[in-house]
């Protein structure tokens, strides 16, 4: 029927999974279209790791439903346009790189020409070295490498570039952009902001499980435009500039205090009327990484901005 929208390839509704008594994913929705190249940002222990796993069927919500091409993903049928890479993974030391890249192919009823996923990765030169002599940068292309031998329609990859050196990121983020680009969905996270700078458009932020933002990428920069607002006070004081107004995070370098803030106007403004006794104030921007924290540690955690 025209002016139908195709149903997303993942699609988590309404997910909390729970460790115990820590909560991994609080009430979490999220939907990931065809062709889409969505990049997954949020500090250790945000709910990254969880909800891939979720997506692939390897664990189950405790409450909630995941789907993955329409279909519950522990179905065997849901998994065959799936592919994926880990944080760690594991590779037998024993066989050779063309003998793993074709062990893998074997599963599958139309997969990628071993010379096609080798030269995609940069791993050609390498076919005949046994995987056990690798280096971890190595080991982790051809991880990669192999989520995509099965064409699959649903690429997830868990920090796919984890000991890389720059040049085989590169590599890496090339390979990645080529196979999206033939209308794959791709689905990263990473804490390298400049990798997910370089592959996705759409970005989400996920902190203390629940989803923080979901915007393209010059949006959710632009709300974490954090500021360093640097001074120097009395050690007993800091505990009263973490109470004022558009204050995100309160740290110590050396002599000074540096104040984290969403709006360092704000800031300024209520610490004069505050009275604290303050000297030697500058204000900086901030890092890419100091202003994704201001986005995780900064947000209502009732109210995903």
């Amino acid at each position: 029927m025209s002016g139908v929208s195709p149903a997303p390839l993942v699609a988590l509704d309404r997910v909390t999974r729970r460790y115990g008594d820590v909560t991994a994913l609080d009430d979490v929705s999220l939907t990931v279209g065809e062709g889409e190249m969505v990049g997954l940002l949020g500090p250790n222990g945000a709910g990254k790791s969880t909800l891939l796993s979720l997506v692939q069927g390897l664990r189950r919500p405790d409450s909630g439903t995941v789907r993955l091409c329409g279909l519950d993903p522990r179905d065997p049928a849901a998994r065959v346009g799936l592919g994926s890479t880990p944080q760690e993974t594991g590779l037998p030391a024993t066989l050779r790189v063309g003998e793993v890249v074709d062990l893998v192919a074997g599963h599958y009823r139309d997969p990628m020409p071993r010379g096609e996923v080798l030269e995609r990765f940069g791993l050609t030169d390498l076919a005949r070295r046994q995987t056990g002599g690798l280096s971890g940068g190595q080991r982790r292309r051809l991880a990669v490498a192999l989520s995509l031998v099965g064409r699959p329609r649903v690429v997830l990859l868990d920090e796919p570039t984890t000991g890389l050196d720059v040049e085989a990121r590169h590599t890496l983020w090339q390979a990645l952009r080529d196979y999206q680009a033939g209308g794959a969905t791709v689905v990263v996270t990473s804490h390298y902001l400049e990798e997910i700078e370089a592959l996705a458009r759409r970005v989400v932020v996920i902190g203390a499980g629940r989803v923080l933002a979901d915007d393209d990428l010059t949006a959710v920069l632009a709300m974490a435009a954090a500021r360093r607002v640097l001074l120097e006070v009395p050690t007993e004081h800091e505990a009263a500039l973490a109470a004022l107004p558009g204050v995100l995070d309160v740290r110590r370098e050396d002599r000074r205090t540096v104040l984290l803030a969403g709006d360092a106007d704000e800031v300024v403004r209520a610490l004069v009327r505050s009275g604290l006794p303050f000297r030697d104030l500058e204000v900086r921007g901030a890092s890419l990484e100091e202003a994704f924290l201001a986005l995780t540690s900064g947000a209502d955690p009732e109210e995903p901005r």
